[in-house]
C-alpha cells in the first residue's frame, strides 16, 4: 500500500475493531473505550477527506454488529459487442447498473432489479463473472466492499433513465466514457469484455 494511503487502512481497521467490540462488549468501560476508538477513526477520516462528519458517521461508522465488508452487485450486459452503462446522477460519470445488496434478495435477483431500475431493461441473470475486492482494485473508499459482477441477458424493456441515473447507452471497448471509478474501473470493464468473449473461463475471484 502507498504510504500516503496508510491512514485510510488504519482508520478502517480502527473502525472495524470498534464496531465489533461494541457488538460484543459487556463491560460499560470497555464500551466507552470502543466508542473512543470509533470517534478516533472518524477524526482520522475527517482530517484527510472533504466528507462531512455527519455523512462519515452514516457511511463509515454507522454500522452495528460484527464488522464485515459491504456487497455491491453489478449487472453486466453486452449486446452487439457493446456493454451497457448508465450515467450516475451523483457524479455524472458512467457505470454498470448496480448497487448495494438488499436484504432478502439473492445476488442474481439484485442484479436483475438494479438493471431494470437504472436502465429500463428487463434481464435474466446468467452467471457470475467475478468477485472483486474494492480495496485491491478501486480508488480509496471509507468502507470495504466486495463487488460481484453478474452476466445478464436482455429479455425485454427499453432504455430509460432511472431515479439515480440520467442516461443509458451501450459502449464498445474502445469508446468507454468517463467511468465512476468507485463503482467500476477501466480494468474491470475490460475484464468483463474478456470474460464474456471467452465463456469457457471460470469466474475471477480475489
Amino acid at each position: 500500500m502507498e504510504t500516503s494511503l496508510k491512514w485510510l487502512d488504519w482508520a478502517k481497521r480502527i473502525q472495524g475493531i470498534a464496531q465489533t467490540g461494541l457488538a460484543y462488549a459487556k463491560d460499560v468501560y470497555d464500551k466507552e473505550r470502543y466508542e473512543q476508538l470509533r470517534e478516533l477513526s472518524l477524526e482520522i477520516m475527517a482530517e484527510y477527506t472533504e466528507v462531512e462528519t455527519g455523512k462519515l458517521t452514516q457511511l463509515f461508522a454507522g454500522e452495528q454488529g460484527y464488522a464485515t465488508p459491504k456487497v455491491d452487485i453489478r449487472g453486466v450486459v453486452i449486446q452487439d459487442g457493446k456493454i451497457l452503462l448508465v450515467r450516475e446522477k451523483e457524479d455524472g460519470d458512467w457505470s454498470l447498473p448496480g448497487g448495494w445488496a438488499d436484504l432478502l434478495l439473492s445476488p442474481t435477483e439484485i442484479a436483475v432489479k438494479e438493471v431494470w431500475e437504472e436502465s429500463g431493461y428487463e434481464v435474466k441473470a446468467k452467471r457470475l463473472l467475478a468477485v472483486m475486492d474494492n480495496h485491491k482494485h478501486n480508488p480509496p473508499a471509507p468502507y470495504h466492499v466486495y463487488k460481484m459482477f453478474i452476466q445478464c441477458e436482455i429479455t425485454g424493456g427499453t432504455a430509460r433513465e432511472g431515479v439515480e441515473t440520467s442516461a443509458v447507452r451501450f459502449f464498445g471497448r474502445d469508446e468507454l466514457p468517463n467511468l465512476s471509478r468507485s463503482r467500476n474501473t477501466e480494468a474491470q470493464i475490460g475484464l468483463m469484455f474478456d470474460l464474456l468473449a471467452h465463456p469457457e473461463r471460470i469466474p475471477v475471484i480475489d
